[in-house]
């Protein structure tokens, strides 16, 4: 097969199921918000049913759903035939996928979703279907011409499928108010999810680890404390512990270019007091941006009274997978 054929043959397949997606817009009407209300509406859980390439869309659908502040999740028609319909209860909502709306394995399924009460929702791309018509709400997904050349394999109308889903997602996740914070609940693991929960209090050092010295050490005993809290700086603080200032690495090759003595030194004559600090509070993903702002390493964190309580490094962000 020539090259150039390869080529217009996927062009072809993406005109075909950019047309089919373009369709949908005129369908996201009042039947579109019906859907979603009802899904909305739901006191238990969306469950998502499919079958063949419908049912990977299935369960793609009810991830997006579960990950978007709808509790949600695939089951498959087949299985639930032969025990998994006890996982349906009569607070949840059915949202079943067929292209043709005459899968079997589904319609087995409408006389004990008709008994359980609950709602349905269906996507077919035959509205009248036995599925689009048992259903409350019917969602039409049809499509003019599978991608595929043969207009047999499930190209098209899978693609159809699953916009539509995404819509009903993220129509529902703007009906709850889901904001990205309860996302990053659901995401914990993900960067998303440690960028919007890990705080600053999580990852920086504080107690025994804080590197700090009182304004009249010496500059050796500075240089001593940097070396054995491993941090690159220390703090100096007051005797409340109130911060004054620090001293870093980088201010040590400064002091001897200007051939001060570090056994005279105190540390107060050579710490910088206009040092950057952060609460304990903030997002680590606030540090970590404070950071590459100001081209540094290292921020202290102080409490509402300037009490240096901890260092958060920038070796602790990107341990923590921040960047």
């Amino acid at each position: 097969m020539p090259l150039t054929m390869m080529i217009d043959s996927g062009l072809r397949t993406i005109a075909l199921e950019q047309q089919a997606v373009a369709q949908l817009a005129a369908r996201i009407d009042e039947n579109f918000c019906r859907a979603c209300t009802t899904l909305r509406d739901c006191e238990g859980r969306v469950i998502v049913v499919g079958m063949g390439k419908s049912g990977h869309i299935a369960n793609k659908i009810a991830a997006t759903l579960a990950s978007t502040g709808t509790p949600a999740f695939f089951v498959h028609p087949a299985e639930a035939s032969h025990g998994d319909m006890g996982m349906i209860t009569r607070k949840d909502a059915v949202l079943a996928l067929s292209n043709s709306g005459t899968t079997s394995e589904i319609l087995t399924l409408l006389p004990l979703i008709k008994h359980l009460g609950v709602p349905l929702v269906s996507m077919t791309g035959d509205v009248d279907s036995a599925l689009a018509t048992a259903a409350d709400v019917n969602l039409d997904v049809s499509v003019a011409q599978e991608a595929c050349p043969l207009n047999l394999a499930p190209t098209s109308s899978t693609t159809a499928t699953l916009v539509m889903g995404d819509a009903l997602a993220i129509a529902l996740l703007e009906a709850r108010g889901f904001t990205a914070e309860d996302f990053a609940f659901s995401h914990p693991g993900g960067a998303l999810g440690k960028r919007l929960l890990l705080r600053v209090v999580d990852v920086m050092h504080s107690g025994a680890e804080l590197p700090k010295v009182k304004p009249q050490a010496l500059l050796q005993d500075a240089l001593l404390e940097i070396t054995e809290k491993g941090l690159g700086m220390t703090t100096v603080i007051d005797e409340h512990e109130r911060l004054l200032g620090i001293y870093t690495d980088g201010d040590l090759r400064r002091t001897l270019d200007h051939s001060f003595d570090i056994r005279t030194t105190p540390i107060s004559e050579v710490m910088v007091t206009t040092c950057k600090t952060i609460s304990a509070k903030a997002l680590a993903a606030e540090a970590l941006g404070s950071m590459e702002d100001n081209a540094i390493t290292s921020l202290v964190v102080v409490d509402e009274n300037h009490t240096a309580c901890g260092v958060v490094h920038l070796h602790d962000l990107i341990k923590a997978g921040l960047t």
